[in-house]
């Protein structure tokens, strides 16, 4: 395999460290060549790091599009609301695109994003990362083998994590659904995936409830000011003290949190982000406005039925399945990389010990960017989803939020149809 070049679309967490790693870790197979990013500081961090030339470093994706075509594919990594411009002016160029998740919160964009691959011939391929763990391909395996027989039902819960929750939908980038996505289609579109994945079925029914329940202004303790560092008597017995996170919190150096807060992460520097910015206010004093808590019913056209939670009150972040079939029961922990199948038939327990990665997603991370190297340097046996997909299960999210905010449940066929 011959190597791949790329551009990166923003430089943020995802972008900057994340998927941009891969070319560090494996550069014979992907480079890096070019980075648009407005915020200069990072922009010049990237580029050093990466090798990159002072004119192929740009302040937006419009100058970086406008020229001549740098590179074999281009990494979209914005925010929520700004994926669909540079993505669809990147496949009328002739990139082949790798775009962050969710693709975009408005519905019209998500299905025009994918008919412009479609007529192009791109490749479009949005970061649903759990479609390459290891702990989701042993379940669908499982399932297609018929291990458990013919799947009835599936039940599936996506925990949060306090701190996660606290960090990025609290205090972070993803507050405001109005700004960005709902809840539900910004963090769980991971999750709508996998289950359209799983159950191998058109879905036909959506039905939702939740809430913005306990990260509020009159569940403040009181006393608490408006910024964790201006003297919270709290300090010791509150979960959300930023400092205490940030500094002590395995997974904010671990996932790289923390760089979301500095991109100097010495405690000096740090401490006085928390002082002045977004991640150390209280988060009961915050402008939040996306839901802490939601369940999702879904039917689909082979009868199976769906129910998934989200909740932002756990301890880890993690995702917790059972999954029920006609000769059998399989219960799966993502983060403790442990499925359990029990056979009604034999009575036989099959414990399954997956070795899962400590980076991103156990793994899944370098999974989904050594498969995307893979498809854009040609090998078509690669690739575990599809623009299409992605379109569908993006849909199902939006759907589960209608169904929130009105009450009534979504025919999923209709709303796919509804301009």
């Amino acid at each position: 395999m011959g190597q791949v070049t790329a551009v990166l679309i923003g430089a943020g967490l995802r972008g900057g460290h994340v998927y941009s790693a891969y070319a560090k870790e494996h550069p014979d197979e992907l480079r890096i060549v070019a980075v648009a990013e407005p915020n200069e500081k990072r922009r010049k961090e990237y580029a050093e790091k990466f090798h990159i030339p002072e004119e192929f470093q740009f302040s937006g994706y419009e100058e970086l599009l406008s020229g001549e075509k740098l590179a074999d594919c281009a990494m979209v990594c914005t925010q929520d609301t700004m994926h669909y411009e540079p993505v669809v002016k990147a496949l009328e160029k002739g990139y082949h695109v790798l775009c962050e998740k969710p693709m975009s919160p408005d519905k019209k964009e998500i299905i025009e994003m994918g008919k412009m691959a479609k007529k192009y011939g791109r490749i479009l391929m949005i970061c649903h990362v759990l479609r390459y763990s290891a702990f989701f391909s042993k379940i669908k395996e499982c399932i297609s083998q018929e291990k458990i027989g013919r799947l009835m039902s599936i039940q599936h819960i996506e925990e949060v994590g306090f701190w996660h929750h606290a960090h990025s939908f609290v205090r972070g980038n993803w507050r405001r659904a109005e700004e960005t996505s709902p809840m539900i289609l910004q963090k769980c579109c991971h999750d709508m995936d996998i289950l359209l994945w799983l159950v191998d079925s058109p879905c036909t029914k959506v039905s939702s409830f939740g809430e913005r329940t306990f990260f509020r202004e009159e569940n403040a303790p009181e006393g608490a000011p408006k910024r964790c560092l201006d003297g919270c008597p709290h300090r010791a017995d509150c979960a959300f003290y930023a400092p205490k996170f940030y500094f002590e919190h395995p997974k904010a150096e671990e996932d790289g949190l923390i760089y979301a807060v500095s991109s100097d992460t010495d405690t000096e520097t740090v401490l006085q982000a928390l002082k002045e910015g977004p991640y150390g206010r209280c988060v009961f004093h915050c402008d939040n406005t996306v839901v802490d808590h939601q369940v999702v019913n879904l039917e689909f056209e082979n009868q199976v039925t769906v129910n998934m939670t989200m909740s932002a009150f756990s301890t880890h972040c993690s995702r917790i399945i059972n999954i029920m079939g006609t000769k059998g029961q399989l219960k799966g922990n993502m983060e403790d990389g442990v499925i359990e199948i029990d056979n009604f038939v034999t009575g036989e327990k099959e414990t399954i010990q997956l070795n899962t990665s400590p980076k991103g997603h156990s793994g899944s991370d370098t999974n989904m960017m050594r498969d995307f190297v893979k498809l854009v340097s040609g090998d078509a046996s690669c690739g575990k989803s599809s623009a299409e997909i992605s379109v569908a299960s993006h849909l199902i999210a939006l759907a589960a939020e209608e169904s929130r905010v009105t009450g009534k449940t979504v025919d999923f066929r209709e709303y796919q149809e509804e301009k």
